[in-house]
């Protein structure tokens, strides 16, 4: 009855690492899918910093490329909600 409980309660704690990595890669996701295309962007400490980096702060393809590491972690974020349903039933 011991070795049952054991892999049950490590099943549940797995369980709910993969959700709770899979919200935490949303949420930063869904963040630098969107952030990079608010009016915020460009008033921050680097573009005040050192004012020769403005251009590139403006620059869509660097924009477009913080976006698709934003839908690299929301793919990830997928991917781990339904990795436990592929799990073998114990």
């Amino acid at each position: 009855m011991n070795s049952d409980a054991q892999p049950q309660s490590k099943n549940w704690y797995s369980r709910l690492t993969h959700l709770l990595f899979a919200l935490f890669c949303l949420e930063l996701g869904l963040f630098l899918l969107i952030y990079p295309w608010t009016p915020n962007w460009s008033a921050n400490l680097f573009s005040n910093f050192a004012p020769q980096w403005h251009l590139w702060w403006q620059n869509a393809y660097l924009r477009g490329a913080v976006s698709g590491l934003g839908l690299v972690n929301v793919y990830i974020a997928v991917a781990e909600v339904f990795k436990p349903l592929r799990w073998p039933k114990q």
